[in-house]
């Protein structure tokens, strides 16, 4: 007979010399005519003197936070970048969206946020966004990380991205299925707002990576028709409708793209989303944390 068990169970057994012997209720006859029976081991849940206290200076400071205090970074430090507020969704529709690029097939969060030497740069925002999307396959051309301006220029997809936002244009890119895929990459959805993302459309998402775009703001949106993918071309114009109801609304509704070609047409398609109650609430605010620091300030002002 082959089993498995623990070795206690197995010492039990080889004195008693049977396999059926059970050491929570059985016995074993001793020389003595005494019954003998195996006690349950204890142990200890926790240590009996208790745990050492360890270094001081890592223990937390006691009382509450003092949120006066300033932290202080070095301006010239290429590791250490302190983090600015995202802006606001805006009361209005989002306008005068640009298509920075439509992606061809995988798009995995490392095609997005390069690992290797760019750790590195994870806090440094501006630094690390700089890899943004470099992996990414261009659908028109098959090219990689070549971005097409609206007058036809090229340029890499961070450096269009950089300057289409300080120029107040703010974008949206189009994808294929499982966009996001691979790890829990949280940079993946911080650089492209940073940069001046505000919606991802795309046939599916990794459903980690949707979770961490709407967390900084980001709408991810999917096509209720796949093959509306192929009316994207890069440097489309694109407003939303429908979907200011339904950040205010909590998730209720459907949202639908408004497409503009180069010569004036237009498309409209229809999207799904996934946007719950709560996370209505961080693209309204603009982010997860930007709606934490307003409830703090919220709940400080109601003491």
């Amino acid at each position: 007979m082959n089993f498995l068990a623990s070795p206690e169970l197995i010492t039990a057994m080889s004195y008693s010399g049977a396999t059926t012997f059970n050491p929570m209720t059985d016995s074993i006859d001793t020389p003595s005519g005494t019954p003998f029976k195996f006690s349950p081991p204890k142990g200890s849940d926790l240590p009996s003197a208790g745990f050492a206290e360890g270094n001081p200076n890592f223990l937390p400071t006691p009382g509450v936070p003092d949120a006066s205090v300033n932290v202080i970074v070095d301006p010239s430090s290429t590791r250490l970048a302190l983090l600015d507020p995202f802006p606001a969704f805006p009361t209005a529709e989002l306008q005068g969206l640009r298509v920075l690029y439509k992606v061809k097939g995988q798009c995995t969060t490392d095609t997005i946020s390069a690992a290797g030497p760019w750790l590195k740069y994870k806090g440094h925002l501006p630094n690390i966004s700089e890899n943004t999307l470099i992996g990414a396959v261009n659908a028109a051309t098959d090219e990689v990380n070549v971005a097409y301006d609206i007058d036809g220029s090229t340029s890499g997809i961070p450096e269009l991205a950089k300057r289409w936002r300080d120029q107040g244009v703010e974008w949206l890119v189009v994808a294929e299925h499982n966009y996001g895929e691979g790890s829990a990459r949280e940079h993946a959805a911080l650089q492209p707002r940073y940069l001046g993302g505000r919606v991802i459309i795309s046939k599916s998402f990794a459903r980690i990576h949707e979770t961490n775009l709407k967390k900084q703001g980001i709408v991810p949106l999917t096509f209720a028709n796949e093959a509306d993918y192929d009316l994207f071309d890069a440097c489309d114009e694109v407003s939303t409708r429908g979907l200011l109801d339904v950040l205010k609304s909590g998730g209720k509704g459907s949202v639908e793209l408004v497409i503009k070609k180069k010569d004036g047409s237009e498309k409209v398609i229809k999207t799904r989303h996934t946007l719950s109650h709560d996370q209505c609430g961080f693209v309204l605010a603009g982010s997860a944390l930007n709606l934490l620091a307003l409830k703090g300030r919220e709940m400080k002002e109601a003491q």
